[in-house]
C-alpha cells in the first residue's frame, strides 16, 4: 500500500493519459467519419486506389504490380484492422492484379468484382483459385450496378454494358463513378479511348466529375480531349511509376489536362495522394 501512495502520482497521471487517448480517439473518429477518404497508393507503375467511406466500409480498386501494396495499405489502414470489404479488379493486367495475391493473404475479403476479360498473366490463375478459396462473393461489373459504400457514399458502374470476355483487357476495363454528396471521382481503370466514345455516346453530362484518375497511367490511348471536356475535373490523377519504360505520362495526355486547366497530380512525383470529400469539396490530404 505504501508503495501505492508513494506513486500513486504517476498511476494517476497515466489514468488521466489513458482517458485523454480514448476521447481524442472518440472524437477524431467521429470527425473523421464524416469524410470520404479516397487514397491512390504509391505503388509504382500500376492501380491501387483504397477508398474507406464515412461509415468505415473499404474498397480497393486494383492491386499494382507487386507486395508493395501492402506497405502502402499499411500507412492507411490501422494495423489491427485485417479486413477490406470489397476488392475491384478493373483488367487482369499483371500492374492491376498482382497484388492482390498478397493483399488476399492478409487481409479477409467478402466481396470481389471484376469486369470478365481473360488475364494472360501465368499469375491470373492463381488469382482466381484464391478468390474461390476466400469465399468470397464474386460478381461482374456492369452498367448500372451501384455499391453502395455506407454514410451516403457509393460507387456507380458505368462500363462494361455487356460480356466483354472476348475483349482485350483495357478495352472491356471498369469504369465507375465515386459520389458522396455533391462530389463525385471518374475511375477509369486502363480505358480506352474506344471506351471513352461509348461513354459520351451515352450520356455525356452524366460523366462530370470534380476528380479524374487519368486512364491507364497517362497513355496516349486514352484520356481524349472530348473525354477530358466532358468530366470537367478540377483535379485529376496520374498512377505510375518514376522512370516506367513506356513513358507515362504521355505529352499529348498532358496537353489535354493543361488545355482545361486541369490541376494534375502524379505518384511517381508526390507519392501516395489522398483526397477527403465533405460532401461538398475535395481537399488534399
Amino acid at each position: 500500500m505504501e508503495h501505492f501512495w508513494k506513486h500513486a502520482g504517476w498511476y494517476v497521471m497515466a489514468i488521466l493519459l489513458i482517458a485523454n487517448a480514448f476521447i481524442y480517439y472518440r472524437v477524431f473518429a467521429e470527425e473523421e467519419s464524416k469524410f470520404l477518404i479516397v487514397a491512390f497508393l504509391d505503388i509504382g507503375q500500376g492501380d491501387a486506389i483504397f477508398i474507406e467511406s464515412p461509415s468505415g466500409h473499404q474498397v480497393l480498386i486494383d492491386g499494382g504490380p507487386n507486395a508493395k501494396v501492402l506497405q502502402e495499405l499499411g500507412k492507411v489502414i490501422p494495423i489491427y484492422d485485417r479486413t477490406i470489404d470489397v476488392l475491384i479488379l478493373t483488367n487482369p493486367d499483371q500492374d492491376h492484379f498482382a497484388g492482390f495475391l498478397d493483399v488476399l493473404k492478409n487481409y479477409e475479403i467478402a466481396a470481389v468484382i471484376e469486369p470478365g476479360t481473360v488475364g494472360k498473366s501465368a499469375m491470373y490463375p492463381e488469382f482466381e483459385k484464391m478468390i474461390e478459396t476466400e469465399s468470397a462473393t464474386h460478381v461482374l461489373a456492369r452498367r448500372g450496378q451501384v455499391i453502395d459504400l455506407g454514410g451516403g457514399a457509393y460507387l456507380k458502374i458505368l462500363f462494361p454494358n455487356r460480356d466483354v470476355s472476348g475483349d482485350t483487357p483495357n478495352d472491356g476495363s471498369i469504369v465507375a463513378e465515386l459520389i458522396y454528396g455533391e462530389t463525385e471521382i471518374m475511375l477509369t481503370g486502363d480505358a480506352t479511348e474506344k471506351v471513352e466514345r461509348h461513354l459520351l455516346a451515352i450520356n455525356p453530362s452524366d460523366l462530370k466529375s470534380d476528380v479524374l484518375k487519368v486512364g491507364h497511367h497517362g497513355s496516349r490511348t486514352s484520356t481524349s480531349e472530348k473525354f477530358v471536356a466532358a468530366v470537367a475535373p478540377q483535379f485529376a490523377v496520374i498512377s505510375d511509376g518514376a522512370g516506367n519504360r513506356y513513358g507515362h505520362p504521355h505529352k499529348e495526355v498532358l496537353d489535354a489536362l493543361q488545355k482545361f486547366g486541369v490541376k494534375v497530380f502524379r505518384t511517381d512525383q508526390s507519392g501516395t495522394v489522398i483526397l477527403r470529400s465533405n460532401g461538398k469539396s475535395f481537399n488534399l490530404q
